[in-house]
């Protein structure tokens, strides 16, 4: 069974201001890439981190039976919130530990139900440090910024 390995990003110009985001899906048998697939879009008025959660949540939904896979993100807000934070928030119906509500609910809520038929491990990335296909998930987060600039 091939590793499904997925790298995300998002991007803004201005923030709030014109979005973009981008994904890159992977199939592994080791070292040797069988198949890759890019998704990106993006939105004439939105935020850093809204594009960084929709990115995560367009790989996610774009896989159409369950799948095991390694999601890499940039964005220690994804990553912090659905490993970390979600978990609080759910319980405290969606309210921070100061008892404000959570930004971005809508998108938090659809990411929840869009891992909940996958097995994903997140792992963060430092961007902009080189890692190839982190450097081209930004790119294509930039490409899907650009109609909206």
């Amino acid at each position: 069974m091939p590793e499904i390995i997925a790298y995300t990003d998002g991007a803004c110009s201005g923030n709030p201001g014109p979005g973009g985001w981008g994904v890159i899906l992977q199939a592994k048998d080791g070292l040797v890439l069988i198949k890759e697939r890019e998704l990106f879009g993006g939105e004439k008025d939105t935020t850093n981190n809204r594009m960084e959660l929709i990115a995560a949540i367009s790989c996610l939904e774009s896989l159409e039976k369950p799948t095991k896979l390694t999601l890499f993100t940039d964005s220690n807000y994804v990553k912090g919130g659905i490993t970390e934070w979600m978990k609080t928030w759910k319980k405290n119906e969606w309210k921070t530990a100061g008892k404000k509500s959570v930004k971005n609910v809508d998108l938090w809520k659809r990411l929840d139900k869009a891992r909940q038929k996958h097995n994903v491990t997140w792992k963060w990335v430092k961007g902009h440090s080189g890692q190839t296909e982190n450097e081209r998930a930004d790119e294509l987060a930039r490409q899907g910024m650009a109609p909206y600039k």
